[in-house]
């Protein structure tokens, strides 16, 4: 029913909304932000943050070690 009544608002009061609209959406995105902001530092500082990056870290050790190919293609082609 609103889509109905919005054809005939003042289109002053149109803009007005949207721009109402806009920073609504702005503030909540801005909000939305520094919570997941505070939440990933929550989770840095606690033992799961800790051993997830210790993880990462033995990963991207493990993967660097077995790089023995430095450089050479991993399958060499051969025609005939």
């Amino acid at each position: 029913m609103g889509a109905a009544c919005s054809c005939s608002e003042d289109p002053a009061k149109q803009e007005q909304r949207k721009e109402e609209d806009r920073l609504a959406s702005q503030e909540a995105r801005s909000k939305a932000a520094e919570a997941a902001q505070r939440r990933q530092e929550e989770f840095d500082k606690s033992a799961a943050g800790r051993a997830a990056r210790a993880q990462h870290a033995a990963d991207a050790k493990r993967s660097a070690a077995a790089t023995t190919n430095k450089g050479e293609p991993a399958l060499k082609w051969q025609i005939g």
